[in-house]
């Protein structure tokens, strides 16, 4: 089998595809709807998945664990997020990537039998088998689009049959030649790679309602980051997610599958800048361990105030990541410590989060300055002008201590107005290494005495991560960031000036709910908005 005849043959179906079946715009209004405020609702847009999302709906729906869009899509941009609609415009290198992906995904597929009959729904008799070949098209496209299939759309990948049945010079005969096709020609279908909500208009201009399928895929998206299961795609066939007591009782039943933990760690890892390390592995998987068992302590096993990820007393350790902290070991080998001495608490003690926005081989007070300063406090830091050369490091090279060698920021006006915002921050973490551990002076340098001492200037002083998150919490902006950086991600955008509302409703039902995550995200889906989508105003993204 060659892939230029699949090309030719994949290529015609996505183009009739496109121009015929799918529903790219919104529907016509029904008359009765109540009015709804166009206030309630988020303006939206077509979501490429990202491709750890397009991994995990590969698994999910193939079998398929290989990560191939990772190993072959161009990489994603993070804004800290990925699913950031604006940064998903198309290219030419993108449209080849997802022809040799689904290329990949569907040759692999149709050379394992076992996995190829677990997906078919029959036993083929032949490769001109037109019921069984029809069986798994009615079966298995609507869970790969996400949706029922349109009167007559079947007939379009039944067509591929021919390839399996006729004498052609670009493939082989065999009823896995037309499984291979139909497989290629879904994965490069713009409702398989993107998330497209239309809606039926309400009384409300600009205002469109949700169906139970499109429901489905932002609950799904939202809390596991991967494709609906068979249990989600009952209830949107019964019309259960339209129904806000229902849609409660779903995400309730979802949060307890372990892809809604993996799914808020992704959150965090993304939002506080640890998804990648550049530390050993064995390093990065124990760092990966601890914070997430916070997570999932905080989050959904022991569901409490979300301000106790940054003050927990405690932390989840196995031997190893005791002893590179210098903290007590765990009894039976792995699990909950008390802090102790140095003044840690919570995430911000984590090896994971002190490893990020680390420089030249060290620690940054800058860096950490900026991850405190955009990522939990949500300001704008400007980008330093483009004649500075910010990969040289600061200040004066014969300078031995770091903090002298930093008295450039605090001393050069230029330099201090954006420095004095930042700085002060990452030296009330210097007590931390790059790698978590306690010091009390420079790295090989005894004579560098670090007092930890720090401020969040026009906030307060502080030394260490536990008095860094009593003080943030005492500032009264963390809990706000954090719902903005929470509905930021479920919408897959920064939020517009319009939606600013919408947080500060957020964050009034967050305090309102004794700042317990879970319950949040639960109120949220289960309210009116989840359901809705206001018309996009700004430029449609154009799906490949």
């Amino acid at each position: 089998m060659t892939a230029s005849g699949l090309s030719r043959a994949t290529s015609a179906l996505l183009l009739t595809t496109c121009l015929g079946a799918s529903q790219l715009v919104a529907c016509g209004g029904d008359d009765g709807v109540p009015e709804r405020s166009s206030e309630i609702a988020t303006e939206s847009a077509a979501r490429r998945l990202s491709n750890v999302e397009l991994d995990n709906t590969l698994r999910d729906l193939l079998g398929d664990d290989t990560k191939a869009a990772s190993r072959t899509l161009v990489s994603d941009q993070y804004s800290p997020y990925d699913n950031d609609v604006a940064l998903q415009a198309p290219s030419e290198a993108l449209i080849t990537s997802l022809e040799i992906m689904a290329g990949d995904v569907a040759d692999r597929l149709t050379a394992d039998d076992e996995r190829m009959q677990s997906i078919l729904g029959c036993t083929p008799t032949g490769a001109d088998d037109t019921a069984c070949l029809r069986t798994f098209v009615e079966s298995w496209v609507p869970i790969a689009l996400r949706r029922p299939l349109e009167d007559g759309e079947a007939d379009l990948y039944l067509g591929l049959q021919s390839f399996a049945t006729e004498a052609n010079p670009y493939v082989d005969n065999g009823f896995s030649t037309a499984v291979n096709l139909i497989v290629r020609a879904v994965l490069q279908q713009p409702e398989f790679l993107y998330r497209i909500e239309s809606g039926t208009k309400t009384n409300d201009k600009g205002v469109l309602a949700l169906d139970d399928w499109q429901v489905a895929s932002r609950l799904s998206y939202l809390l596991w980051g991967t494709m609906p299961d068979q249990a989600l795609r009952e209830d949107a066939a019964a019309g259960r997610l339209t129904t806000a007591t229902t849609r409660y009782e779903v995400a309730e039943r979802m949060m307890t599958d372990e892809r809604a933990k993996l799914q808020m760690r992704r959150f965090h890892a993304m939002w506080l800048g640890h998804r990648i390390l550049p530390q050993p592995a064995e390093l990065v998987n124990a760092f990966s361990m601890e914070t997430g068992a916070l997570i999932d302590r905080v989050i959904f096993d022991e569901p409490q105030s979300y301000y106790n990820m940054l003050t927990m007393p405690e932390t989840y350790l196995d031997n190893d990541l005791a002893d590179h902290y210098g903290l007590p070991r765990p009894e039976g080998g792995e699990g909950w410590v008390t802090y102790e001495g140095p003044p840690r608490a919570g995430i911000l003690s984590h090896g994971s989060v002190l490893a990020s926005f680390a420089k030249f081989a060290d620690t940054s007070p800058t860096q950490r300055g900026i991850l405190i300063r955009t990522r939990l406090m949500c300001d704008k830091i400007d980008p330093p002008p483009p004649t500075l050369n910010v990969d040289s490091p600061p200040g004066n090279a014969e300078a031995t201590c770091k903090y002298d060698r930093y008295a450039q920021h605090r001393e050069v006006t230029s330099c201090a107005a954006c420095h004095s915002e930042m700085d002060p921050i990452g030296f009330g973490l210097e007590n931390f290494d790059m790698q978590g551990r306690y010091r009390e002076h420079d790295d090989g340098l005894p004579e560098c005495i670090i007092d930890g001492q720090g401020s969040v200037p026009g906030v307060g002083e502080f030394s260490g991560p536990k008095e860094l998150a009593e003080t943030l919490i005492e500032s009264g902006r963390l809990e706000a960031c954090i719902m903005k950086n929470f509905y930021q991600f479920t919408i897959g955008r920064e939020i517009d000036e319009v939606e600013q509302p919408v947080v500060d409703e957020l964050l009034e039902q967050f305090r309102a709910e004794g700042r317990d995550m879970r319950a949040l995200m639960l109120s949220f889906i289960s309210s009116d908005r989840f359901a809705l989508r206001r018309e996009f105003q700004g430029t449609e993204q154009v799906a490949p």
